[in-house]
């Protein structure tokens, strides 16, 4: 039987040293495509820097405007707050700036008395925005609903972002209302769903004693008795 001798000193060849060997001996026998694999290399780490620094560069531009935007609603110019923050929106979607962008101009809007403009903007940034402002948008929406006198349509969004939200004090609030927009909207038996709701899941927030009465109100004192459907 053939046994292998190796050099006293030196360890055993391994897997990795001869597929290591084999690389070595495929470079030399193909140089030309070893380069080419090489500056393929090169190429894919540059590209991958440089999408790297853009897109860093790109989210600080559109917060310094951002900033600008917030500093112009700060001081009521509502104008120049729409201004730059349209720009935001437009030039730099994808960011989080942008994102924040979106609330902020929709909320310069509801200041200025456009309410449906404000609608129009979160209509189409809502359903597709972070998860970390998707609640916040669908309640801004719901209150742009409401005072472009569209209950129905606010309780609808209040509903959105209630379920979007992480915080139970928070989903509570939304709850309470959609609750107030549902009976605004003559709809007694969604609003009896969101009061419900807190009560019965949401009873250690504060939006909990406000759904107590009301419940009271519109169940004439019954509501301990009524269940969820």
């Amino acid at each position: 039987m053939a046994t292998s001798v190796t050099t006293p000193g030196r360890p055993a060849p391994t897997e990795s040293s001869h597929a290591l060997a084999g690389v070595v001996e495929w470079v030399k026998g193909h140089r030309r495509g070893a380069i080419y694999v090489a500056a393929l290399l090169a190429i894919g780490a540059a590209l991958f820097l440089w999408n790297l620094l853009s897109a860093r560069t790109e989210e600080q531009n559109a917060s310094r405007q951002l900033e600008q935007g917030l500093l112009a609603f700060g001081s009521k110019n509502f104008p120049l707050a729409a201004s730059v923050l349209s720009r935001v929106v437009e030039n730099y979607s994808g960011t989080h700036a942008a994102e924040q962008g979106n609330i902020l101009l929709a909320q310069v809007r509801l200041a200025q008395g456009q309410p449906q403009l404000a609608i129009d903007i979160l209509k189409r940034f809502a359903p597709k925005a972070d998860r970390n402002y998707r609640a916040q948008a669908y309640g801004l929406l719901g209150a742009a609903y409401e005072n472009a006198g569209q209950p129905r349509d606010a309780a609808t969004a209040y509903g959105q972002a209630a379920a979007a939200v992480p915080y139970p004090f928070l989903r509570a609030q939304f709850l309470s209302d959609a609750g107030r927009a549902w009976l605004a909207a003559a709809d007694t038996a969604q609003a009896l769903v969101a009061y419900r709701t807190i009560v019965q899941q949401l009873d250690s927030t504060s939006a909990a004693g406000e759904a107590k009465v009301r419940l009271g109100e519109l169940t004439k004192g019954g509501a301990a008795a009524v269940a969820l459907p």
